[in-house]
C-alpha cells in the first residue's frame, strides 16, 4: 500500500484560504485594468486641487513598469496557491476525480470572479477604481517591490538574449501621435456642434512647431509697402486707404526697407502737427524693422511676438532677400482659422465660375484654397498654388496647357513673363463626364 501525503487541510481551512485568495486576485486584476487606463491629466489636475489619492496614483504611473510586475507577481502566486489548495482538498475527498473537479472549479472562479468581473469594473471606471485602489497598490507594491524587481531584471535578461532592447525614457513621437488621437476622439458619438472646430483648432496647435513663418506668411509680390521719401502728404493719402495698420517703408527699392509705420501713429502725429504736412518729420514715429528668417517656426515666432510685444515681423531668406511679412494675426488665423473684419477679403484672387470651376492667382496660398474649400492639396510641395503647378509640371508651361494631378485639372490662362499669373482649378466634383 502506498504512503499518501495528509497536508492535514480541512474544507473548513481551506475553503476561507481559497476565498481569499480569489479576493487577493479579484483586487489585483481589477488594480492592474485600472492603472493601465487611468487618465494621467485629469490625476495630474485632481493631484493640483489637493486629491491625496491622485497623488499617489500619479507615483504609481511614474513607475508603471515596477508596479505592473508586482502585480503579475502577486495575481500568479494567490492564483497558484488557490489551485493548489483546491486540489489537495477536494483529491482527498474524491481521490483522482478530484483533481478535475477542482481544475473546472477553480477555473471558472478564477476566470469569473477574479478576471472578468473585477477587469470589467476596472475598466468601465478606470479613473474612480485607480483613486479607490491606490493606496492598497501602494502596499502591495511596497511587499512586492523587491521581488518584482528581481522578476523584471531577469526578464529583461532574457529579453536581451533575444535582441529585444528596452526602450529608455519617452518617445515624443509617440506621445504627440497619443494627444493627436485624444483629440480625434474628443466629441465622438455626442451632440456637439463646435466639436470639429474644436478638434481643428487643438490639430492646428500641435502643427505650429512643425510650420514655418513662410506658410502664413504674405509674400513680397502682395505685400504693400511705400517709398519712404515720397512726399509726406502722399504717404498719408496711402496710408489712409490702405486696409493694412503696418507698414514697411523702403528706401529705392523695396528690397532696402529701412522702417515700419504704424497708421494710428501717423495719424495721430498727423493731428498734432502744425503746419504743412511737408514739414513732418516721419523719424519720430518710424520703428525699426524687424527681420526673421523664413526657417523660424510659428510656434517660435508666436513666442517672440509675446516677448517683444510686436506684431509684425518681415521675412528674409538665407541670402538676406525679402520673402515677405508675418503678423501676429497670421499666426492666430492658423489657430482658429480666418478672422475677417470689414477691410479682410476672403481668399483675394479666387473667383467662382458659373460651371463650378475656380479663376485663381497664381500667388494665391495652397493653405488658403484647402481651408476656404475643404480641399486636400498638398501644402508640403509649394506655397502658392502657381508654385504647385510648376512643381508637378517640371517646367514653366505656356497659356492654355492643361495639366491634371491631385484630382484636379489646372489650365494656365495667363504668365506674367516667366510667373504663371492666373490659373483655372477644376476639382473633381465639377469634372464634366468623360474627362
Amino acid at each position: 500500500m502506498e504512503p499518501q501525503l495528509d497536508l492535514g487541510l480541512s474544507p473548513a481551512i481551506a475553503g476561507p484560504l481559497v476565498l481569499l485568495c480569489l479576493i487577493v486576485s479579484a483586487f489585483l486584476s481589477a488594480a492592474e485594468t485600472a492603472i493601465t487606463g487611468a487618465s494621467r491629466p485629469r490625476m495630474h489636475r485632481l493631484q493640483h486641487q489637493g486629491n491625496r489619492r491622485a497623488a499617489t496614483v500619479n507615483s504609481l504611473l511614474d513607475q508603471k513598469d515596477q508596479v505592473i510586475s508586482a502585480i503579475l507577481v502577486g495575481y500568479n502566486v494567490v492564483n497558484i496557491l488557490a489551485a493548489s489548495l483546491t486540489t489537495a482538498v477536494l483529491a482527498d475527498l474524491f481521490g483522482a476525480a478530484g483533481v478535475a473537479y477542482a481544475t473546472v472549479g477553480i477555473t471558472v472562479m478564477v476566470v469569473l470572479f477574479a478576471e472578468v468581473m473585477p477587469k470589467t469594473w476596472a475598466l468601465l471606471h478606470a479613473d474612480r477604481v485607480a483613486l479607490v485602489l491606490a493606496p492598497g497598490l501602494k502596499v502591495a507594491l511596497t511587499l512586492l517591490g523587491p521581488t518584482a524587481r528581481a522578476v523584471s531584471a531577469t526578464a529583461r535578461f532574457f529579453l536581451r538574449l533575444l535582441g529585444v532592447r528596452p526602450v529608455v525614457g519617452h518617445d515624443a513621437h509617440a506621445q504627440n501621435e497619443l494627444l493627436r488621437g485624444a483629440i480625434d476622439l474628443h466629441g465622438e458619438g455626442g451632440h456637439e456642434p463646435e466639436a470639429p472646430t474644436e478638434k481643428k483648432m487643438l490639430r492646428s496647435v500641435l502643427d505650429l512647431a512643425n510650420l514655418g513663418v513662410e506658410a502664413v506668411m504674405t509674400h513680397r509680390a502682395n505685400v504693400e509697402a511705400f517709398d519712404i521719401d515720397m512726399p509726406t502728404d502722399k504717404l498719408v493719402d496711402h496710408v489712409l486707404k490702405s486696409p493694412h495698420t503696418r507698414l514697411p517703408l523702403y528706401r529705392g527699392q523695396l528690397e532696402n526697407i529701412v522702417g515700419v509705420i504704424h497708421a494710428k501713429a501717423l495719424f495721430r502725429a498727423v493731428q498734432r502737427h502744425d503746419g504743412p504736412l511737408a514739414t513732418l518729420n516721419l523719424d519720430a514715429f518710424v520703428s525699426e524693422p524687424w527681420f526673421i528668417p523664413e526657417t523660424t517656426s510659428l510656434l517660435d515666432q508666436l513666442q517672440a511676438f509675446k516677448q517683444r510685444r510686436e506684431h509684425f515681423a518681415l521675412v528674409i531668406d538665407e541670402y538676406g532677400a525679402l520673402q515677405g511679412v508675418v503678423t501676429l494675426e497670421d499666426i492666430i488665423e492658423e489657430i482658429v482659422g480666418e478672422i475677417d473684419d470689414e477691410h479682410d477679403i476672403r481668399v483675394v484672387g479666387v473667383e467662382v465660375s458659373a460651371d463650378g470651376s475656380y479663376v485663381c492667382a497664381g500667388g494665391v496660398p495652397v493653405r488658403d484654397l484647402n481651408r476656404e474649400f475643404g480641399w486636400e492639396l498638398p501644402e508640403d510641395l509649394a506655397t502658392t498654388i502657381a508654385g504647385l503647378v510648376l512643381h508637378e509640371a517640371r517646367r514653366i508651361p505656356d497659356v492654355g496647357q492643361t495639366f491634371a494631378f491631385h484630382g484636379f485639372r489646372f489650365e494656365v490662362l495667363k504668365r506674367e513673363g516667366n510667373r504663371i499669373a492666373q490659373l483655372r482649378l477644376v476639382p473633381p466634383a465639377a469634372e464634366p463626364p468623360g474627362l
